[in-house]
């Protein structure tokens, strides 16, 4: 199979591998005649689609064309334009969607003291401000010889936040690293201070609220004289506490996931993303908890996940989280299509909105049962929609802040980076699986090469994400990648 066509309506077709010019192609029962070269991953018109009227994909306008385009031609940038605009009403139209029949599963993970699962039973140091991210890493690298039995590692997370920072700035630095702070991979923290930050620690505290006191410990640098050998004293004692946790039998309903993507191609609306959607209204049909973030990317698709919201209440929360990011764009006078990026581009992604019909394909069908603000914690099982902006390291740490056990990251370009939660890449094309073994754990490419349906390949997602709950290390864990991105909109002093 050399193209696909993934709507009826639709009057382009995605090529699913480099097809010269002069190609004969079959697509429904018609034929087309390449005429030119269409890259894989790129459009090519079905028919003539004349200057001014739509280029539909998902069934959906992706573009206008913004020239005459014969039948048989490249569709992109070239001859097709966003058709987004900054205003927009919404109205709520409520569809409901079987989800499928799953049995039961389990994974091995950790019972936490209150009560939640884990995947990890690891020890973090958490940066209060940046000033200390080189401690930290001392701290770390001085420590790793608790590293055994049930502990699975030391680990920090450096970032330039904390001080000389004001209003929603400071708030969301507190916020995000107070959410790290209780998430359950970590079996135990130290909150690692200065002294002299905006961000004291009654603040801090007033934000974390009610803590375990033999869980999370605090060490302030400027108390002290030797603050590596303070704080691997600390570690050493942490390493005590959290060596009790053992993994146990745990029901797949514990589960919370995140999605998102990254380096996007013209096939990840088509291989990979919707894998991750069948993958979705598994786990929701076994009771777990998927979260979908990258509101930007949501920008002209976002009627499909608003169709899907639970009630009236839930789809005004959503209309609001996409208004209220509409007016970020604005506010800083730019325009809310300024998307996809060059590499989307080079992978056949020629507009925001086909790149956000692409993207929503994360969510699958299921319900949307409640929307958070950013590093708001997921309280709901079913699928939960997060704010939060399109930036990979900004997305992905505010998927661990709410509390995902794991992240599914798909790509068509490929990137190295993950998360401080474990995070499974999952590249669109076989080319990019062949070519980055140490960066991609699961390859979607087989969807596009007719080996497997959507639907095989969801349950193949399914088992590997059990597998990984149950403690198999994802090649960023392997590498040692993790990083986090706060998200920042403000004055630095």
């Amino acid at each position: 199979m050399q193209t696909i066509k993934i709507h009826p309506l639709d009057n382009v077709a995605v090529a699913l591998e480099d097809i010269p010019e002069g190609t004969h192609l079959t697509i429904d029962g018609e034929e087309v005649v390449t005429l030119e070269k269409i890259a894989r991953g790129h459009k090519v018109a079905l028919k003539d689609i004349p200057e001014g009227t739509p280029v539909t994909k998902y069934g959906n306008t992706i573009a206008g064309a913004t020239a005459d385009i014969k039948k048989g031609s490249w569709v992109h940038t070239h001859n097709a334009r966003t058709e987004l605009k900054e205003g927009g009403e919404y109205f709520y139209d409520h569809k409901v969607y079987d989800l499928p029949m799953v049995e039961p599963r389990t994974f091995m993970g950790y019972r936490r003291k209150d009560g939640r699962a884990a995947i990890r039973n690891e020890i973090w140091i958490i940066p209060i401000v940046g000033c200390v991210n080189g401690i930290a890493k001392q701290i770390v690298e001085e420590t790793q010889d608790v590293v055994k039995g049930s502990v699975e590692g030391v680990y920090t997370f450096a970032h330039p936040f904390g001080c000389s920072q004001l209003g929603d700035d400071l708030r969301q630095t507190k916020k995000l690293l107070a959410a790290l702070v209780r998430h359950p991979n970590a079996a135990a923290v130290l909150c690692l201070s200065l002294g002299c930050e905006n961000l004291t620690r009654p603040m801090f505290l007033e934000e974390l609220g009610p803590y375990d006191e033999e869980r999370v410990k605090f060490l302030n640098c400027q108390d002290v004289e030797d603050d590596v050998e303070a704080g691997a004293a600390i570690i050493r004692e942490l390493a005590e506490y959290a060596g009790q946790f053992k993994r146990e039998p745990i029901p797949a309903s514990e589960l919370v996931v995140g999605m998102k993507c990254g380096g996007s191609d013209g096939l990840s609306g088509i291989t990979a993303n919707p894998t991750v959607g069948r993958f979705s209204d598994r786990l929701i049909a076994l009771g777990g908890s998927t979260v979908l973030t990258e509101v930007p990317e949501m920008f002209g698709a976002e009627n499909i996940l608003f169709a899907r919201c639970e009630n009236q209440q839930i789809f005004e929360k959503a209309v609001a989280m996409v208004n209220d990011f509409k007016d970020y764009f604005v506010s800083h006078g730019q325009v809310v299509y300024e998307n996809p990026s060059p590499g989307n581009k080079a992978g056949g992604i020629t507009t925001l909105e086909d790149k956000s019909c692409g993207c929503v394909q994360k969510g699958g069908s299921a319900p949307v049962v409640d929307v958070l603000e950013y590093a708001e914690p997921v309280t709901m099982k079913g699928l939960s929609l997060l704010s939060g902006p399109g930036n990979d390291m900004v997305s992905t740490t505010d998927l661990t802040a709410a509390g995902a056990h794991m992240i599914l990251f798909t790509t068509g370009r490929g990137t190295p980076f993950g998360a401080p939660a474990p995070t499974i890449k999952i590249s669109t094309n076989t080319a990019l699986y062949e070519k980055k073994r140490g960066w991609i754990d699961f390859n979607a490419g087989t969807v596009a090469e007719g080996q497997e349906t959507l639907d095989a390949a969801g349950d193949r997602l399914l088992d590997l994400v059990l597998q990984v709950a149950s403690g198999q290390r994802t090649r960023q864990e392997e590498a040692g990648y993790r990083e986090i991105s706060i998200f920042k909109d403000g004055v630095t002093l």
